[in-house]
């Protein structure tokens, strides 16, 4: 199903449905961002706002960008803290913010739907400060290579979003060329994922 149409038809269920990667990801955000602080900070992909209300809790001001006006009309009915706005934004083209805004962008399990890596980075580095951050955390390319991608129940049917795989070395690369140095990289498993490959891949970039 087109990206698109797939997260509106999935926000209505999309906090409700089991999903261990969403919920590894929300934990893995709070423990690698945990007791930092930044003025302004870019969440690229905010979905239902699964992460949002902790980013402002951490940031002076949060600016949410989705392009499933679906999720962001579940994201405004969770997330209603005064530091936070919401705007629709399509992340292949240039994004609606203005040059070295943020100290911190984040993107939460969103580039699994981008095919090119590197206009992503590119509008980062357009987008970060000096010495900003840049977030990621990704569907693992091992689950990829077996065949994972996101998906949800629609009815009696198994709906899976269009998807790309990108190996760890694609983003290091894309980074590179844009002009960011890796801080941290890490792979994290759920608790029910014993004995199977890593299940989140995870990146922190410095410009």
């Amino acid at each position: 199903m087109n990206i698109q149409n797939a997260y509106n038809e999935w926000s209505g269920i999309y906090d409700s449905n089991e999903n261990l990667t969403r919920d590894l990801d929300q934990k893995v955000t709070r423990e690698t961002l945990a007791g930092q602080h930044f003025m302004s900070i870019l969440e690229t992909g905010c979905g239902t706002g699964k992460n949002t209300a902790f980013l402002a809790q951490i940031g002076t001001q949060v600016h949410a960008l989705d392009f499933s006006l679906g999720m962001i009309e579940k994201a405004k009915e969770k997330v209603t803290a005064q530091n936070v706005r919401f705007s629709m934004a399509d992340l292949t083209k240039r994004w609606p913010c203005e040059d070295a805004a943020y100290d911190l962008i984040t993107c939460n399990l969103v580039l699994e739907h981008i095919e090119n890596l590197s206009h992503i980075f590119s509008e980062a580095a357009r987008t970060l400060q000096p010495e900003g951050k840049f977030f990621i955390n990704e569907l693992h390319p091992f689950k990829q290579y077996k065949g994972a991608k996101a998906k949800f129940e629609h009815g009696e049917d198994i709906i899976e979003v269009d998807a790309f795989v990108h190996h760890i070395s694609d983003f290091t690369n894309a980074a590179a060329t844009n002009g960011f140095k890796l801080i941290k990289l890490n792979e994290y498993w759920h608790a029910e994922d014993e004995g199977k490959p890593p299940r989140i891949v995870s990146f922190l970039f410095g410009k």
